[in-house]
């Protein structure tokens, strides 16, 4: 079992040990497509006001950006980041069922994703059928390829060009080739096995794929790493989603017991928080590089947070160690956060963790058996951010360093995410005008940490194991009745006393098994709630 250890349920987060770095280890670069400059900060004389925070201890001036940071309100005229000339990622391919359409929605935008086998590629199109409106993602894809609107049978071709109206006369005008009749296509690709979107359909961004490609990961595409993927529907914001992957210093708490961290050496509490040296190294409206003493991070606006480590491997077994001595070279771990924007506080997050040590794992562990313990490790502090993006809507967006005291190292880079967002995005995701900006209300509890609709139904590995487990559960009762009916119906002279005890036996074990099952079944992928005063 030490060698599980290595798996990504246990070492996920890039809060992992800090080892030694040999200097030459990350010596390439990590990200193409990425042009990050050192922006000027003027502290004096700007038109934008600026805000300090008070510290509690002196922090040494660098060049680098380090909190306590000034906040830049929203700067109008100023450099602006655009919302929809990037590319997004909507799932991965592993969760894509090339069967049927798929609804997604990212900026707000409706859209549905099929797979073509006339073009033997992957389409996303506006979700809504041209004739009444009726999403094409109930539909079904047809026996020619082409994806049909179950409401009145218009089907459509990888071009969103309409192929047949069955209503219309074969010997009438051909409606069917109308503009008005054609669907929206969104620009799509598939890159790291993943299907991105540009979230805009006017023509003339039909070909920006051989202009702006999305950011490329080079670790994705190395095939010494392993790279197993999940997603997840999140109750909260986009903005929220990002700001608490980027911060280390929660994880000894909110995830107390469920991620392994390095144990300081001196314990001010039984969680083990310590001090922790971040600060980011540059920002432009590209997004920022970061520094922290575990590693080195990326953030690539809007989506991208990747955080890469050293672990040292045990030589023995292949466990990760936490260790002071220098890792092995070539042992490498990375981890990728896909955060997309979905509706005003709705999110969803892609994730990867590639490493090139214990690859054979993920060859014969199934994937749902890491997504319990990831899925866990989400739910722990999923209410208190649902929560906090409330209080900070209150205040305001572009208010949240003066409401939030952040005097510390630790939170650098929630700083930094928070000072791009507020003066390249204005403190706000642009939604075209399509809500208010209000939050959704907050569901009951059970329904906001609710596992099925989030993730379950969206991942193909744990909807295959939740309908097996299902299955296994009704196998078990049945097996239970039948054995004690065999027994009732039995004369007592026609079987052996040794063997009715036996069947008796065999069936409260089965009755028994099918109950620990289904809590099982109820607690993994449908609601696990999390009491921290009981951690």
């Amino acid at each position: 079992m030490d060698v599980l250890k290595a798996s990504p349920t246990i070492v996920y987060s890039p809060y992992i040990p800090t080892t030694t770095r040999n200097k030459s280890q990350f010596s390439k670069p990590i990200f193409h497509n990425l042009n990050l400059q050192l922006p000027c900060f003027t502290r004096n004389g700007s038109k934008s006001r600026l805000f300090t925070t008070l510290s509690s201890s002196p922090i040494s001036t660098t060049e680098s950006i380090e909190p306590p940071m000034p906040e830049v309100e929203a700067e109008v005229g100023k450099e602006r980041f655009d919302w929809y000339s990037q590319w997004y990622p909507v799932m991965p391919v592993c969760d894509l069922d090339k069967r049927v359409p798929h609804g997604k929605k990212v900026l707000g935008l409706d859209l549905v994703v099929w797979w073509d086998k006339n073009e033997n590629e992957w389409k996303v199109f506006d979700d809504t059928c041209p004739h009444r409106l009726a999403p094409l993602s109930e539909g079904r894809i047809d026996q020619w390829g082409r994806l049909q609107c179950v409401y009145h049978g218009w089907c459509f071709g990888g071009n969103g060009d309409c192929k047949i109206i069955p209503q219309a006369p074969v010997d009438g005008p051909p409606v069917h080739t109308f503009k008005k009749a054609c669907v929206a296509v969104y620009p799509s690709v598939v890159q790291h096995d993943i299907v991105w979107v540009w979230p805009n359909a006017d023509p003339q961004y039909k070909d920006i794929i051989t202009k702006k490609k999305p950011p490329y990961i080079p670790v994705l595409d190395d095939p010494s790493f392993s790279k197993l993927m999940g997603n997840r529907d999140i109750p909260y914001g986009y903005e929220v989603l990002v700001e608490n992957l980027m911060d280390p210093a929660h994880v000894p708490y909110a995830h107390y017991g469920l991620m392994r961290t390095r144990t300081p050496t001196v314990k001010v509490d039984r969680e083990g928080g310590r001090p922790l040296d971040m600060k980011v190294k540059k920002l432009d409206i590209n997004g920022f590089l970061g520094k922290q003493d575990w590693g080195s991070s990326n953030f690539i606006a809007p989506c991208i947070f990747h955080a890469f480590a050293d672990v040292e491997v045990d030589q023995e077994n292949g466990s990760a160690t936490s260790s002071e001595i220098a890792p092995p070279p070539n042992r490498r771990l990375s981890l990728i956060f896909m955060c997309v924007p979905v509706s005003p506080g709705n999110s969803r997050l892609i994730w990867t963790f590639p490493r090139n040590f214990g690859v054979w794992i993920d060859k014969i562990v199934p994937r749902w058996i890491f997504h319990i313990g990831q899925n866990l490790i989400l739910d722990s502090d999923l209410y208190l951010l649902h929560v906090e993006e409330r209080k900070i809507m209150e205040i305001g967006a572009t208010s949240w360093q003066k409401a939030c005291f952040v005097p510390t190292k630790s939170d650098a880079l929630v700083v930094g995410f928070r000072r791009w967002f507020n003066k390249y995005a204005g403190g706000e995701i642009d939604w075209k005008g399509k809500y208010s900006g209000a939050l959704p209300p907050s569901p009951p509890r059970e329904q906001l940490m609710d596992r099925y609709w989030s993730h379950v139904v969206n991942c193909k590995s744990c909807n295959t194991a939740h309908k097996g487990l299902k299955a296994l559960e009704v196998i078990l009762q049945i097996m239970s009745v039948g054995l004690i009916g065999i027994v009732a119906v039995t004369k007592q002279n026609m079987i052996s006393m040794v063997v009715k005890t036996t069947m008796v036996s065999m069936a409260i074990v089965c009755f028994a098994a099918s109950k620990w099952l289904a809590h099982f079944i109820y607690k993994n992928f449908h609601y696990h709630d999390y009491n921290h005063a009981f951690v």
